[in-house]
């Protein structure tokens, strides 16, 4: 069963946000200011997704409507609007319920799309791994359901043996049986989409446990959506992977080598962006993504500086890292983007010490980075060794080059005869082809 994309390419929409006036608001913080500023990021993740952007409302109220969410009064001003600008489609910057989207599309006779289902929508435009996509579809379902119920409240009045039970007169019909078959062909499919992400999670696992193998420490990228991450990680990694502004390019996770200045080797992740109010159950759908985050020795928490709202966003990403019980690891927090700052901006952030400042667009301050992640990465000492390894182990002659630094080398009687310098735990694995150093 294939979902369907709620946002067409440059469809035409209608930005509506709701704020409470009692919520519990930071000091120096106004009335509404923190809606706007989301309203904001709807509007970049509607842009994410293809979408014309017409205009915005905005509403602070004393409580939210359990029906409409706005109100009534509110809902006939956004319907009006919306015929106004001949939108097709209200994007509300909040989760709706299904009883809510029900009457609000009833009210406006306009498509209504929520926050999960548009940050859904742009996944499932980004994802490209086999994982990748099915956990975008399983996320997809999971959201469906409670609405086809929803939904289906008109249809299952006409329900089979349902109506015949009530005895409700012309309450006979299919309809029960349609939304039953629909329910449970929806959960075979999520069953189905389950074995098969569980299966690649196994034999993602597999391939952990190869690179485990291997002593190299794993550099996690994490930060807010849009703060540069898939930009530094090609200019450390030397890659080539997608580069974009738009919110959430990068959901399937990208792992390179990098060297480090004391010649020691490290695999580097990207991640997915995080986002303020991201569902738990995205967070959980894309696993795969956060799991390295899980692994990860160090991390890099990649902020961009040039944002204003960069403090808020931080705090999001905070909030995700304590979620996935990684906020006591090693990190080093980068402050990516000072190309953008103006010169008396730049000049301030030399005061802050501890911090790293960096362009990955322009490659400035790279190598401050790079000596900095030396530094707190977990200590594996350096040894020579002389090794002697048959021509046909081609794996481990690589990882000698690769990992360490090759002295000397000379083929004899079909073996490679090598005086390299490893890592200590790199050398340990390799005793059957070792040997005493000459001195």
């Amino acid at each position: 069963m294939k979902t369907t994309r709620p946002v067409d390419s440059r469809e035409r929409v209608l930005l509506v946000g709701v704020g409470v006036k009692r919520a519990a608001r930071l000091p120096g913080v106004e009335l509404g200011e923190a809606e706007r500023e989301s309203l904001l990021e709807l509007e970049e993740l509607a842009r994410s997704a293809n979408a014309e952007v017409t205009g915005s409302i905005l509403q602070m109220r004393d409580a939210l409507d359990p029906a409409t969410l706005v109100g009534r009064g509110k809902l006939e001003e956004v319907k009006v609007e919306a015929r106004m600008r001949q939108v097709p489609v209200i994007l509300f910057d909040r989760n709706l319920t299904p009883v809510q989207q029900r009457n609000i599309e009833q009210a406006t006779d306009c498509r209504v799309i929520d926050r999960t289902q548009l940050i859904l929508d742009i996944f499932a435009k980004h994802a490209r791994s086999r994982e990748g996509m099915l956990q975008v579809e399983l996320a997809q379902l999971n959201y469906l359901l409670p609405r086809l119920t929803g939904r289906g409240t008109e249809m299952s009045r006409l329900g089979g043996r349902s109506g015949a039970m009530t005895g409700g007169i012309g309450m006979r019909g299919p309809g029960e049986q349609k939304l039953e078959t629909d329910r449970r062909r929806i959960r075979d499919r999520i069953r189905k989409i389950q074995q098969g992400i569980e299966t690649l999670r196994r034999q993602r696992g597999l391939r952990r446990q190869a690179r485990r193998a291997v002593p190299l420490g794993t550099v996690a990228l994490v930060g807010y959506t849009n703060a540069g991450k898939s930009t530094l990680f090609n200019a450390l990694a030397h890659a080539d992977v997608l580069v974009s502004p738009k919110m959430f390019a990068t959901l399937d996770p990208k792992v390179r080598a990098v060297r480090l200045p004391s010649n020691r080797r490290a695999l580097l992740s990207d991640t997915v962006g995080f986002i303020r109010e991201l569902p738990p159950g995205l967070i959980a759908a894309f696993r795969a993504t956060l799991e390295e985050v899980q692994e990860a020795a160090v991390i890099l928490q990649v902020t961009d500086v040039s944002n204003p709202r960069h403090p808020e966003q931080d705090a999001e990403v905070e909030k995700v890292l304590a979620e996935l019980g990684v906020d006591d690891r090693p990190r080093l927090h980068v402050f990516n983007k000072v190309d953008r700052l103006r010169a008396e901006e730049r000049a301030a952030l030399r005061s802050h010490n501890g911090n790293v400042f960096v362009s990955a667009l322009e490659g400035t301050g790279l190598d401050g980075l790079l000596a900095r992640l030396d530094d707190i990465m977990p200590v594996d000492p350096v040894v020579r060794v002389e090794l002697r390894v048959p021509l046909t182990e081609g794996r481990t002659l690589a990882l000698v080059h690769g990992l360490g630094r090759v002295v000397a080398f000379e083929v004899r009687d079909s073996q490679m005869w090598i005086e390299a310098e490893l890592p200590e735990s790199f050398a340990r694995r390799l005793g059957s082809f070792r040997h005493p150093v000459r001195l």
